[in-house]
């Protein structure tokens, strides 16, 4: 059974218990849930700052619905995968790609990540401003990607204690570190509104249409991180058999 979310509390808890039960079961899905909770506790400090001179976002209250939309997808394509039922073609991935022991952490984030922003983030936006002007909402919507983006370096960081060699490798290795910083900042930045634009410009029987082209599109950007080519799939292999510690270790180090 899915579970009933009605405030960002709410979504915190659910991510918490994602991350309790892939710990028990030592799966990488509970890497990207702890990323996310990382991400909700940065936007629910944002909606609680009520000083004008200090105000994150430009709608609080629109913007915990908008959160708490945005995560009930994550989590539902979740209990949908654990329940076996049928997620979006772009949660399925990642979910099943948890079960293979080589990819790496950093792959296994950006899979969740993709499917999150690149399919997610537009039809929540879209879901909440039915009947409303949507260019009221992108000041808002841009400080979320902001939000990642400044997580983006913390992650690094994180995962470098996971595999000491990373951020070395990384530099060295110019194509890949391009390739990530593109996915992660401007892929899916320009493209989630521009599918949220395009889905409140719908009709609603369209929808359904609409997100399936979507979500196939968003697959193959899925597709990409993990067969990522020869060279780079060497690479990641490389890191996989250096990274330190359990999945529950590795968890334990991207919530701190």
């Amino acid at each position: 059974m899915k579970p009933t979310i009605h405030t960002i509390d709410d979504v915190i808890r659910e991510l918490e218990i994602i991350i309790t039960n892939s710990e028990l079961r030592k799966s990488p899905r509970g890497y990207f849930a702890a990323l996310y909770r990382k991400v909700t506790v940065q936007i629910k400090k944002g909606i609680e700052e009520t000083d004008p001179d200090k105000q994150v976002f430009h709608d609080n209250v629109r913007m915990e619905r908008l959160d708490i939309v945005f995560a009930k997808r994550y989590i539902d394509a979740f209990y949908e995968f654990k329940n076996g039922e049928q997620p979006t073609a772009s949660w399925e991935l990642p979910f099943t790609y948890s079960r293979e022991y080589w990819p790496i952490v950093l792959q296994h984030l950006l899979i969740g990540m993709n499917a999150h922003i690149n399919l997610d983030l537009g039809i929540a936006a879209a879901e909440v401003m039915k009947g409303q002007n949507l260019d009221d909402l992108e000041h808002d919507f841009n400080t979320i990607n902001e939000i990642l983006s400044s997580l983006v370096s913390e992650v690094e960081d994180d995962l470098s204690s996971i595999w000491p060699g990373l951020r070395k490798l990384l530099k060295l290795i110019r194509k890949v570190d391009n390739f990530l910083v593109d996915f992660s900042m401007k892929i899916a930045r320009d493209g989630a509104w521009d599918f949220a634009c395009k889905l409140h410009e719908s009709p609603d029987a369209s929808w359904g249409a609409l997100i399936g082209e979507r979500d196939q599109k968003v697959l193959e950007i899925a597709k990409l991180i993990t067969s990522p080519g020869p060279i780079a799939s060497l690479i990641f292999k490389c890191i996989r058999l250096f990274e330190r510690g359990n999945v529950e270790q590795k968890i334990k180090n991207l919530m701190n």
